[in-house]
């Protein structure tokens, strides 16, 4: 059976049930999100909400008002290229320091590395101005099999026990480049 709702003319949500036998795996209480067929894949905590931007995914903690944490995520798809030399870190800083927020810290740059990707994320911890109150925001570039990514995730300080383990998820989990042929089944496009 499946569900289709068109929240804008870019993006359609479509539900899909499993078959018995399918290919998906996520830790209890995760949902696998998947954009363009594979182009992105990661978890996310079951019962955060899920909204759709014009150009991006927003995970929200809580349904807003109420809400204390957003997730965001968005992905290219690059032309044919050799993208293994791109510098990821430099863009990465330079996303960093031209972040026009009241930035008080800067965290190091932590690499993470896939079989067919290259990941790069750091965190900055600024005071958020209308509410005067201390906040994080961790950045992601992603680059691999075609595919670049940018995830980023804000949070009050106060919450950082609670939502660092969804960031620390997002990141174990994240694919790019991994295309499915039936979503009902999990099973990837042989290479």
């Amino acid at each position: 059976m499946s569900k289709r709702k068109k929240s804008n003319l870019q993006w359609i949500k479509e539900t899909l049930e499993l078959e018995e036998d399918h290919n998906w795996k996520s830790e209890e209480g995760n949902r696998i999100f998947v954009a363009g067929r594979g182009a992105l894949r990661f978890d996310v905590p079951g019962d955060w909400h899920f909204s759709p931007q014009e150009k991006s995914f927003q995970f929200l903690d809580k349904n807003p008002p109420d809400d204390n944490c957003r997730l965001e995520a968005s992905f290219n798809l690059l032309p044919p290229a050799d993208w293994s030399e791109f510098p990821l870190v430099p863009l990465l800083k330079k996303v960093v320091k031209d972040d026009e927020r009241n930035v008080i810290e800067r965290g190091k740059v932590v690499k993470l590395k896939r079989q067919t990707a290259r990941i790069v994320w750091m965190h900055i911890k600024f005071i958020d101005e209308p509410e005067n109150r201390e906040a994080y925001s961790r950045i992601c570039i992603g680059l691999g099999s075609g595919v670049q990514c940018l995830i980023t995730m804000d949070y009050w300080a106060d919450d950082a026990e609670r939502v660092i383990p969804v960031w620390d998820t997002v990141m174990d989990s994240l694919v790019l480049g991994l295309y499915i042929r039936d979503p009902r089944t999990g099973f990837a496009f042989p290479d």
